[in-house]
């Protein structure tokens, strides 16, 4: 969430759909029901288990963005079991906030042994 103002709400969950980390930014309205967010939940999943189909061939996706009328929505694998969902205003600047996600990921994944 400390990214970018503009996001809206991000998300950590398992191929299997289990939620592990979930944050609202405070004063955003939930556009979708619990319902339906389980089931966009689901949608990424699948999404993200189709472009592994065609991995070996063109390489393993990095991120991917959708915009919609009212919000953008950006999916990332953060490794071969969970993905990150981020959910922003629709006039955020999104490249920044894709490169900073990224970079916090490859950050966790080369932290030294023993190091915070």
């Amino acid at each position: 969430m400390a990214i970018d103002p503009k996001i809206r709400f991000a998300s950590i969950f398992d191929m299997d759909g289990q939620v592990l980390f979930s944050a609202h930014r405070e004063g955003t309205k939930n556009l979708l029901t619990p319902v339906e967010s389980q089931k966009s939940l689901q949608l990424a999943i699948n999404a993200w288990k189709s472009r592994n189909e065609v991995a070996d061939k063109i390489g393993k996706g990095k991120y991917a963005l959708v915009e919609y009328e009212k919000l953008k929505r950006i999916t990332m694998p953060l490794d071969s079991e969970h993905i990150l969902y981020i959910t922003t205003d629709v006039e955020a600047d999104h490249a920044p906030i894709i490169y900073r996600a990224l970079r916090l990921k490859q950050d966790e994944l080369h932290v030294p042994e023993g190091m915070p």
